[in-house]
């Protein structure tokens, strides 16, 4: 069982509705695999100074942590260890101190606890 998953919601480049169906999807199949935290990639936008989709996916996972769905969630631009979330993140799950991410400061992905 892999206890982190990568989900790329930018392919086939989706409107910000049909990446929000597809992160519900994904988050629920991954939960039913015994998966604990995704890495979900939504990328940044292309003009570089941020994007509708990674904005709709970081909205709509506020709203899933408030009602309980997920435990908890940090943008890529606040995965580091002087985050408090990342850093509870990595004591449940070590392997996120070898992500590629941590402390890259990348704002095209979010990191997701189940």
């Amino acid at each position: 069982m892999n206890q982190v998953e990568i989900i790329n919601l930018e392919s086939g480049y989706p409107t910000a509705n049909e990446a929000i169906l597809r992160l519900d999807y994904e988050l629920n199949q991954a939960r039913r695999r015994g998966v604990r935290a995704v890495k979900l990639i939504h990328g940044y936008g292309s003009s570089g100074v941020g994007g509708v989709l990674r904005d709709a996916v970081q909205q709509h996972l506020r709203k899933l942590q408030d009602a309980g769905a997920i435990r908890a969630y940090v943008g890529g631009e606040n995965f580091r260890i002087s985050n408090e979330t990342a850093w509870a993140m990595r004591r449940q799950l070590p392997q996120l101190k070898d992500d590629r991410d941590l402390n890259r400061g990348n704002r095209g992905i979010s990191i997701v606890l189940l």
